[in-house]
C-alpha cells in the first residue's frame, strides 16, 4: 500500500473509535439489524442496457452521480470527472458525475448524520476504520446480492474469485464492495546493510527469522555503532507471531489460529507475553530499543528514511517497494519473522465503496464499477486523471508533472483512490515497480497468508461500555511501561496488571466478545 495510506489507515485507526453501535449478536457479522431494502425494488432496470443485451428502443437518459470521498477536493477533480463521464458515454453509460469530498477528520460523523437525515446520494467511499461498520449495521447501505451479478459481473466474479465478499455481508445481505486488494502486513525485520558491510558483520538476507534472530542482529548492530540509535520496536508483537496469536484490535483481546472455536482471551494472560515482557526489559536495560521508544511520537517511517535509526520492523510491502532513503547510499537487507507460521491477511474491509439505500441509479453505479474491473483506460483516467495536466508518463511510469509533489498534486493521491485500485491496472511509479501490486497478492495467497476465520465481523460495545473504558485506561497506565520494558519486576508487574484487569470487569468483556463471535461462527456454517 502506499505510504499515505498506511499512515492514514494507521494514524486515524490509532486516533479514532472503531466503537460500533450494534444490536445484540444474532447473526452475520454479529448485529442484528438487517438493512430494510432488499436492494432490487429502487433500482429502474428500464434505465440501465448491460452490454450483450439487446438496446433498448430509447436512448438511456443521463443521470447524474453524486459520489463522496474522503479527504480534501484537489484543483483539477471536477475537470477530471468530466472526462470521465466523456469517456463512459462513449461506451454507452450515460452519466456525469457529483464529486465530494468530506476531511477524514469528519468523514465518518458527517456520514453518519447525512445517513440518519435520508440525504439521497449514490456511492461513497469508506472503510473499517471509518464509518462503514456503522453505516453497514445501520441499514444505510443498499443490499446488493441480486444487483451486483446482474449489473457487474465481472466485478462480482473477482469477490468470487477472492471469496472477499463474506467480509461485506451482514445477515446475509451484501452492503459494501471491498476493494479487489489482496494483501498481507505479515512482519519482516530489515536493517541497513551498508552499515553491516562497513562494520564487517555478515548477516545474510533473510538469515533473521526468530526474536532470538533479532536479539543477535540488534546486539552487533549496538557493538558495532553504539552511539547510535538501534530500534524503537518491542518484542511483544514478534512472540505473537511466533505462537499465531490473532490479535482482534479490540481492547487487547485475541485468539490463536491454532483454536477451531476462537475462544476470546486477554492478552496479557498468556505465556508468551510475560516472556516477551521478559525479553523487553532486558532490551531496554541494555539500550537496544530506544530508552524513550514508549512516548516517541516521531514517525517511524521517516526515522527510517532520513537514517535516525539502524533496525526496523516492517511489511513486505515495504520490503519490496523503495523505501524513499534520504541518502541514496543507505541499503536495507531484509528477512522475513517466522515463515513456516501462518499469519492472517489485511481484511477486505480496509477501503470500501458503497452505495446509500436511496440511491436511485445503483445500476449505474454498477455498471460504472464494473467497467473500472475491464478498462484500462478508465481506470487510468479516475486514479492518474489527465495526461500531460494532472500526471506525466514516463515509460509506463506515472510520475508527477514538474513542480508537483504529492503535497502540491492537482489530483493524482485523490483520497479514497484505495477502494478503486486494481492491481491488473496500476501503472508503476517511483515507489512502487512494475506489477509490484500483482506480487503484493501473490505473496499474501502464500499457503501460510490466511485469512481471519472472523474477517467481517463487526464486534459491538454497547453491552459492556463501562468495562472496556476501564479496561482501556489501566492498559494505557499499566501495560504500556511493561510492554516496553520501563519496571523494575515484570513478573510482579504482569501479575498486578492481570489483577486489576480482572477487577475492571473482563469476564463481562470475555463473555460479551465471545457470544458475538460464536453467532458470527454459526451463521458462516
Amino acid at each position: 500500500m502506499k505510504k499515505k495510506i498506511r499512515i492514514m489507515s494507521l494514524a486515524l485507526a490509532a486516533t479514532m473509535s472503531l466503537s460500533v453501535m450494534l444490536s445484540a449478536c444474532s447473526s452475520n457479522n454479529g448485529n442484528g439489524n438487517t438493512p430494510s431494502n432488499s436492494g432490487g425494488s429502487n433500482t429502474p432496470k428500464e434505465s440501465s442496457q448491460t452490454e450483450g443485451t439487446e438496446p433498448s428502443k430509447e436512448p438511456e437518459k443521463e443521470v447524474t452521480l453524486k459520489f463522496y470521498f474522503g479527504g480534501d477536493k484537489k484543483a483539477a477533480t471536477d475537470e477530471v470527472w468530466s472526462k470521465v463521464s466523456d469517456y463512459v458515454k462513449e461506451k454507452g453509460l450515460n452519466i456525469k458525475f457529483d464529486i465530494n469530498f468530506i476531511p477524514f477528520g469528519d468523514f465518518k460523523d458527517k456520514m453518519l448524520v447525512m445517513a440518519a437525515s435520508g440525504d439521497k446520494w449514490d456511492m461513497n467511499f469508506d472503510g473499517d476504520w471509518l464509518s462503514y461498520k456503522q453505516m453497514a449495521a445501520k441499514g444505510s447501505y443498499m443490499t446488493l446480492n441480486d444487483l451486483l451479478p446482474e449489473y457487474a459481473p465481472n466485478l462480482y466474479k473477482k469477490y468470487e474469485e477472492q471469496g472477499t465478499l463474506g467480509a461485506a455481508t451482514v445477515n446475509g445481505n451484501i452492503v459494501g464492495l471491498p476493494w479487489t486488494m489482496k494483501m498481507n502486513e505479515r512482519k519482516f525485520i530489515a536493517w541497513r546493510s551498508d552499515l553491516t558491510e562497513k562494520a564487517g558483520l555478515d548477516i545474510p538476507e533473510g538469515s533473521v527469522k526468530t526474536i532470538e534472530d533479532m536479539d543477535k542482529l540488534l546486539r552487533q548492530m549496538k557493538e558495532a555503532y553504539p552511539n547510535e540509535r538501534i530500534s524503537r520496536t518491542t518484542p511483544l508483537s514478534i512472540y505473537m507471531i511466533r505462537d499465531e496469536w490473532v490479535d482482534l484490535n479490540f481492547h487487547g483481546l485475541g485468539f490463536y489460529l491454532s483454536d477451531p472455536a476462537v475462544k476470546v482471551q486477554p492478552v496479557e494472560q498468556q505465556p508468551f507475553y510475560l516472556e516477551a515482557s521478559k525479553l523487553a526489559k532486558v532490551w531496554y536495560d541494555d539500550n537496544l530499543i530506544n530508552r524513550d521508544a514508549m512516548i516517541d511520537k516521531t514517525d517511524e517511517a521517516a526515522e527510517w528514511r532520513n537514517g535516525k535509526k539502524l533496525v526496523t520492523v516492517t511489511s513486505h510491502e515495504w520490503v519490496e517497494a523503495n523505501p524513499g532513503f534520504a541518502d541514496p547510499t543507505y541499503k536495507l537487507v531484509a528477512s522475513e519473522f517466522y515463515p513456516d507460521k501462518r499469519f492472517i491477511n489485511r481484511t477486505a474491509l480496509a477501503n470500501v465503496v458503497a452505495i446509500n439505500r436511496n440511491s436511485k441509479n445503483a445500476d449505474r453505479v454498477l455498471r460504472f464499477l464494473d467497467m473500472m474491473e475491464t478498462d484500462k483506460t478508465l481506470y487510468d483516467l479516475v486514479q492518474y486523471g489527465i495526461e500531460g495536466k494532472t500526471y506525466v508518463l514516463n515509460g509506463d511510469t506515472a510520475e508527477y508533472p514538474d513542480g508537483m509533489e504529492t503535497t502540491t498534486s492537482n489530483y493524482m493521491e485523490w483520497g479514497g483512490q484505495w477502494a478503486f485500485w486494481k492491481p491488473q491496472f496500476m501503472r508503476p511509479t517511483m515507489t512502487y515497480g512494475a506489477d509490484f501490486w500483482v506480487n503484493e497478492a501473490k505473496f499474501a495467497s502464500e499457503p501460510n497468508n490466511v485469512n481471519s476465520p472472523i474477517d467481517g465481523l463487526f464486534l459491538a460495545e454497547d453491552t459492556m461500555k463501562n468495562e472496556v473504558a476501564k479496561r482501556d485506561a489501566a492498559s494505557d497506565e499499566l501495560s504500556r511501561p511493561i510492554e516496553f520494558g520501563v519496571v523494575k519486576d515484570v513478573e510482579k508487574s504482569v501479575n498486578d496488571y492481570i489483577a486489576a484487569q480482572k477487577k475492571n470487569g473482563l469476564d463481562t468483556i470475555i463473555t460479551e466478545t465471545q457470544k458475538q463471535i460464536d453467532a458470527f461462527l454459526a451463521n458462516k456454517k
